[in-house]
Formats: structure tokens, C-alpha cells, sequence
């Protein structure tokens, strides 16, 4: 027990230089990786930005398909239901058949319209205040406008507008639900085409990767031999190579990330026209924070990813 104690002390220095050695090297690893990439500014940089555009097509993607429902639930997605009454019916029917609909537990609200709430509404849209003059009477109904309850999907809104059909003293329901239901079908389809297109993107820039880093293997394959030779270990010889994947993802990230604020920037002007055009009602969300802040580290592990996989069977075949 005494010679275990005696042994212990002489092990831990022996322990403590294995590990800063192997913080050392990883250090010069890293700093002569980026000394590579600077020695050849040229093709780094179109490695790097072949890997940005390819990174950030599938973000464009996400902030367009992102956009598109947010003007869908703008022009209409939310929309009411709009409940067209009898014209016979007067302003104590409709409050009373509001207060019925409301009560349903698929309604979040109703709201009703006077007929001369309808009339000034027409009169603000242009070519129609001449002809409303020369009304004698107004000619429109009570409408209910019936917002569903948020969550309902399209079948259970589609339900609703049928019962609603049902009153005796309704005229007409117009419902959006089929506009609705198309656009939440298209919604999902933008969905598996963005995420298809990430995934094949995402394959492309790890080739890159893989391909720069097998060129750069190739072009050392007699230091490479020497190394082996004295004894290095794998890990060893493909560190170097290792970061270099680190450092082209971690660039080509920041590049993707760039690229889309700079297509959010583009379209700040167009979308701020059309949100003119329709209200003020449209507004441009950009790309959230965290997606922004994740595409570097990601693109950096994926660098780090196709590095390894060439440089391990590039290694096999030296040995």
C-alpha cells in the first residue's frame, strides 16, 4: 500500500503533461489550421462562400414561407365569418341571435354590424359614394361577423359556417374556410420543401468540406507518411484538418446568417408599400434571433463533420 502511495505522485505530473500537451497541440491545431485558409485566400474564400449560399438558401426560404402566413392570417386566414341576415330581421333579432351564437363553444366572439356601419364602409371605397346618394333607403342587413375560437382547424370552422347556414333568419354565410383550407395545404407543403432543401443543402456544403479537405490531405500526403512513420496517432495527423472543417463552417455560417439579413433588408421597402396598400395590415417578420445565433455553431459541427469522415478514410488509405 505504501509503494501505491509512493507511485501516485510520480504518476499525476506524468498525467498533467499528457494533458497540456494535448491542450497545446489542439491550440496549434486550430491556429495553424486558420494559417492554411489565410495562405490561400483565393479558394478558402470560395469554399466559404459556396458554403454561405448554400446555408442560406434554406433560411431565404424559411423567412418567405414564414412571411407568407403571416400576410395570409393579414388578408384573411383569421378572418370572420360573416353571417348575412334576413332583411327583415331588426336590431333586437340580431342582437338576440348574436347572443345565441356567441354562447357555442366553438366561438370566440361575434360582433354585430349595423346596415349603416355596412353603408359607410361602402362609401369610403372609391366610385361608390355617388351611387349610395341616390339611395332612398339602405338596402343592407344586419351581419354578424363570428370569430372562431383560436386553434380550430379548418373541418371544425367548415362545421361552423353550416351551422351557422342552418338559421332560420340567415340570408347568407361567407366563409373564407375553403381560402383558408388551400392555404394551410400549401403552408405544409412550403414546410417539407424547405426542410428537404436544408437537408440537401446541408449534404452539399458537408462534400465541400469534405472535398477541400481531401485536396488539402492529398497535397501533404508525404508529410502525412513521415508522421505515421515516427509513430503519430490518427488523431494526431487529422486535427489540423479537423478545424480547418471547423473554421469553414463557422465562416460559412456567418456568411448564411449575413445573407439573410440582407434579403431581410431588401425587402423592407416593397413590404412597407404593400402594407401601405393594404392598411398597414402587413408587416415583414425577419428571422428570429436563435436561428440566427445557431446557424454558425451548426455549420461550424457540420464543417467539422465532413472533415472528419475524409480525413479519417483518406488516413486509412496512407496507412
Amino acid at each position: 500500500m505504501n509503494t501505491d502511495a509512493a507511485a501516485h505522485p510520480r504518476n499525476e505530473p506524468s498525467r498533467t503533461r499528457s494533458v497540456s500537451s494535448w491542450r497545446e497541440h489542439h491550440g496549434w491545431s486550430a491556429a495553424d489550421s486558420l494559417r492554411r485558409l489565410a495562405a490561400r485566400p483565393l479558394g478558402s474564400l470560395l469554399t466559404i462562400a459556396v458554403m454561405g449560399l448554400a446555408l442560406a438558401l434554406p433560411l431565404a426560404f424559411y423567412l418567405l414561407l414564414g412571411n407568407v402566413q403571416q400576410m395570409g392570417q393579414a388578408l384573411g386566414q383569421d378572418q370572420a365569418i360573416n353571417v348575412f341576415l334576413q332583411p327583415d330581421q331588426g336590431e333586437s333579432q340580431a342582437r338576440l341571435l348574436a347572443k345565441q351564437v356567441g354562447d357555442r363553444s366553438d366561438v370566440a366572439a361575434v360582433t354585430v354590424k349595423t346596415p349603416q356601419q355596412g353603408l359607410d364602409e361602402l362609401a369610403k371605397l372609391q366610385g361608390f359614394s355617388g351611387a349610395l346618394d341616390a339611395l332612398d333607403q339602405n338596402p343592407l342587413p344586419f351581419v354578424l361577423m363570428v370569430q372562431p375560437k383560436p386553434g380550430l382547424d379548418a373541418l371544425a370552422v367548415e362545421r361552423l359556417a353550416g351551422d351557422l347556414r342552418d338559421l332560420r333568419s340567415v340570408a347568407q354565410v361567407q366563409d373564407s374556410g375553403a381560402w383558408r383550407q388551400r392555404l394551410d395545404a400549401l403552408l405544409g407543403v412550403g414546410n417539407r420543401v424547405v426542410l428537404a432543401l436544408a437537408l440537401m443543402l446541408a449534404l452539399a456544403a458537408l462534400l465541400v468540406v469534405g472535398n477541400t479537405v481531401r485536396v488539402d490531405i492529398a497535397s501533404r500526403s508525404e508529410e502525412i507518411g513521415v508522421l505515421l512513420l515516427v509513430g503519430a496517432s490518427g488523431a494526431f495527423v487529422r486535427r489540423p484538418y479537423l478545424y480547418a472543417g471547423i473554421w469553414y463552417g463557422l465562416f460559412s455560417g456567418i456568411l448564411a446568417g449575413l445573407l439573410a439579413l440582407a434579403i431581410e433588408f431588401a425587402l423592407d421597402g416593397p413590404v412597407a408599400r404593400l402594407s401601405q396598400a393594404y392598411d398597414g395590415k402587413l408587416h415583414i417578420s425577419g428571422l428570429p434571433l436563435w436561428l440566427l445565433l445557431a446557424v454558425p455553431p451548426a455549420a461550424a459541427a457540420l464543417g467539422w463533420l465532413g472533415a472528419r469522415l475524409v480525413s479519417a478514410w483518406q488516413l486509412r488509405r496512407a496507412a
